[in-house]
């Protein structure tokens, strides 16, 4: 997605400035002029700095988000060790918060958080509602994106049950090197940064251990570890 009046700072983005980001975001590309400029009326534009929550479990499910700039973790951390699972690092463009249009106690069950600096589009459920009801194209666009994320959240329970470390690491190689993967001439580099931990908490597994995976994999050729990321030098092993 191109970003637009980046220079600006959150707060000094016009109604006019909204709806121009509006238009470039998935959700919004289709939609007509009216409900667009609606939609900016009452959306705020926020900037969150790396590692700040967006929202936290418990809290008030009463709005969604768009990622304008940067990238954002969804995740679940247990209150008493603080363990983290990683359901999901969403890239730029990505609508997310939508268990705002459905939850039945109106409280979040998952937290989001900037995994790098990022600026959010904020919309009130209340007028992201009204606005599925006055264009279908918003409805069924906000359906289909609930029915992939459930049908995402299938496939890594039965990721789970079903395989073991290597073959969770693979997958997720995979998935991330066609989400945000750039052609490079030894391969296709996955431009996120991915700590071990990090991959250790969404594959369910420890660091250590996907430490070692990985390790082995770059002795195999198959990737290699530039500037914290991570080259795929064989993309076709992953399949």
């Amino acid at each position: 997605m191109k970003v637009v009046q980046d220079h600006k700072r959150a707060r000094d983005l016009t109604s006019a400035d909204r709806a121009e980001i509006i238009r470039q975001l998935d959700f919004g590309s289709s939609l007509k002029d009216t409900l667009v400029q609606e939609l900016a009326n009452s959306s705020v534009v926020l900037d969150f700095r790396r590692r700040r929550f967006v929202y936290r479990a418990g809290e008030p499910a009463d709005c969604l988000y768009a990622i304008i700039r940067g990238r954002v973790k969804l995740c679940r951390i247990e209150n008493d060790t603080g363990r983290e699972a990683v359901i999901d690092i969403l890239p730029e463009g990505s609508l997310f918060g939508e268990s705002a249009l459905y939850s039945a106690a109106g409280q979040r069950a998952n937290s989001a958080i900037a995994y790098e600096n990022s600026r959010l589009l904020r919309i009130h459920v209340a007028d992201f509602k009204r606005g599925m009801a006055e264009e279908d194209l918003l409805h069924d666009y906000t359906f289909r994106l609930i029915g992939q994320r459930l049908e995402h959240a299938e496939r890594r329970l039965a990721d789970f049950a079903l395989n073991a470390i290597p073959a969770r690491l693979d997958r997720l190689l995979a998935e991330f090197s066609d989400r945000y993967g750039v052609s490079e001439a030894e391969g296709v580099l996955i431009d996120i940064p991915l700590p071990h931990r990090e991959i250790a908490s969404i594959v369910g597994s420890t660091r250590e251990s996907v430490t070692v995976r990985l390790n082995a994999m770059r002795r195999e050729g198959t990737i290699e570890f530039v500037n914290r990321r991570i080259l795929i030098k064989r993309p076709a092993s992953l399949v």
